[in-house]
C-alpha cells in the first residue's frame, strides 16, 4: 500500500453543520474515533456536539437504566465526554417534548420521563430510538483545526441511510459514497502492523 498516496488525499471542502456527518480518516487509531461516523447534532461558533453512530455496545438498554420496563433498543458508544450519561436520537418528533430536529425526520434529546412513559404504554418501538453513552464534543475552532489536519471528511446524510445502514459496515459504506478518490482510504487495513 502506497502510504504517500494515502497521506496526499485531501479532505473534501464541505463545511460541518448540524445534521451532517464526520467520517474519520483511516489512520485514526483512537478507541472512540477510529473508523467512526459522527452525526453532528449541533455546530456553531461555540463548538460542536455529536454522537458516534457506528459503535454498538451489544448490551441491553435495561442494563444502563433503572426502573424502566423491558425494552430492546440499541445502545451505542456516543463519545468520550460525559460517558456516564445516556443520550438519544429518535424519529418520534415532538411526541417527545423538548426534542430538537437534526435533519428531516431525525431528532435528538427530549424528556427522558416521556420516553419512559411511552415505553411503558407500548407507544415506542426499538427501531424508533437509539441510545448513546456519552457524546463527542469540540470547543470553538477545535473541529476546524481537526479538519485542517485532514482528520475528518464531512458529508450529508438522510435519516433512512443513517438508521438502516448496519453499524459495522457504516464507515466503509459512507466512505465509499465519497467517491473513488477515497478508495485507498477504504482499503487501508484496520491493523496495518498485522499485514
Amino acid at each position: 500500500m502506497d502510504i504517500e498516496k494515502l497521506i496526499q488525499i485531501r479532505r473534501n471542502d464541505m463545511a460541518p453543520e448540524r445534521g451532517r456527518i464526520l467520517i474519520s480518516e483511516p489512520f485514526m487509531g483512537d478507541f472512540y474515533f477510529g473508523r467512526s461516523v459522527v452525526l453532528l447534532a449541533e455546530h456553531n461558533d461555540e463548538g460542536s456536539f455529536g454522537l458516534i453512530m457506528n459503535k454498538p455496545l451489544y448490551k441491553p438498554f435495561n442494563s444502563f437504566v433503572e426502573d424502566y420496563p423491558p425494552f430492546e433498543a440499541p445502545v451505542f458508544i456516543g463519545g468520550p465526554v460525559s460517558s456516564e450519561n445516556l443520550f438519544f436520537i429518535h424519529t418520534l418528533g415532538k411526541d417527545i417534548p423538548e426534542s430538537h430536529e437534526i435533519i428531516p425526520g431525525l431528532y435528538w434529546g427530549g424528556e427522558m420521563e416521556a420516553v419512559r412513559e411511552m415505553i411503558l404504554l407500548g407507544l415506542i418501538k426499538p427501531d424508533q430510538i437509539r441510545f448513546y453513552l456519552g457524546y463527542s464534543g469540540w470547543e470553538a475552532s477545535q473541529l476546524a483545526s481537526e479538519l485542517d489536519r485532514n482528520s475528518w471528511l464531512v458529508s450529508t446524510i438522510t435519516t433512512s441511510s443513517l438508521l438502516k445502514t448496519h453499524p459495522e459496515k457504516m464507515w466503509n459504506r459512507f466512505m465509499q459514497r465519497m467517491g473513488t478518490a477515497y478508495d485507498l482510504w477504504r482499503q487501508f487495513p484496520v491493523n496495518p502492523q498485522m499485514n
